[in-house]
């Protein structure tokens, strides 16, 4: 019987950790300081010394790419790990108890919904002020509707099933239930929202960054380098290819985990 491969699932996870590995090993090592300033060195082509050339400033490309590509990373696991755990507490215990506070908190997470999350994470940052930790907060408040709209859907038919019933007449506990019993069989639907939610960081703090609402200077951000090449892009086209190809290829990644994740559930 032929094999049929999730090459999605494949493709996606071979890109995701290999650029996983990337930054990982730029967490503890950077051939140049990605700060260090070299006037003599502006705008140089990709050569032995600076295999991605250098910048308006003359700092090293990949050194900035790879404590860069740390930043976002960095920046959108706390945004999907702040947005899965409250919002999945708040799906898990709506969507299994359902009722009035049901009702409240998920009118809550609509008008949440309603508006662009881009402009509501605007103005978030427009009032607690720009940073690294402020950009978590804002996103983090966005990324909860989401999640807790995914699990309280998962949650509300799981209950349903004989399973439940039946470890609710042999008196087992309602949190039991939750976070043994169903929490487990809903974790492909999880997985495949925890990939998108990774994804949608990824572009919204690129995005911000890019606005210069972002990380700020002196730490290096995909975002923030891609608006200071594109005044370069017709002198020095791989100062911008360069971390837009790494945006890419993040974002790619975990569309295709995704996307192999959707079709694993389908299957």
């Amino acid at each position: 019987m032929r094999k049929n491969y999730n090459y999605n699932l494949i493709f996606g996870c071979c890109i995701t950790a290999f650029m996983a590995v990337v930054i990982i090993i730029g967490f503890f090592y950077t051939p140049y300081s990605p700060s260090a300033i070299n006037a003599a060195d502006k705008l140089n082509t990709p050569s032995i010394s600076h295999i991605l050339g250098t910048d308006n400033f003359g700092r090293d490309i990949f050194s900035r790419i790879l404590e860069g590509a740390g930043t976002t990373m960095t920046i959108a696991a706390a945004t999907v790990l702040f947005g899965i755990v409250v919002g999945s507490t708040i799906g898990a215990i709506t969507g299994y108890f359902g009722g009035i506070f049901d009702e409240v908190l998920m009118r809550i997470c609509d008008v949440i919904t309603v508006f662009p999350s881009i402009l509501l994470a605007l103005v978030l940052i427009s009032i607690i002020g720009p940073g690294k930790y402020n950009i978590i907060i804002a996103l983090g408040i966005l990324f909860v509707p989401s999640y807790a709209k995914v699990v309280r859907t998962e949650f509300a038919r799981q209950k349903e099933l004989d399973y439940v019933r039946s470890a609710k007449l042999m008196g087992v506990g309602h949190f039991r239930i939750m976070f043994v019993h169903i929490l487990p069989n809903i974790k492909t639907v999880l997985f495949s929202s925890i990939a998108i939610g990774f994804n949608n960081a990824v572009l919204a703090e690129a995005s911000m960054s890019y606005l210069s609402i972002g990380v700020q200077a002196p730490d290096a951000s995909l975002g923030r380098m891609l608006s200071e090449s594109q005044s370069y892009f017709f002198s020095a086209p791989w100062y911008a290819l360069s971390v837009g190809g790494t945006i890419i290829l993040l974002i790619l990644g975990f569309s295709l985990i995704s996307e192999g994740l959707g079709d694993r559930g389908r299957a």
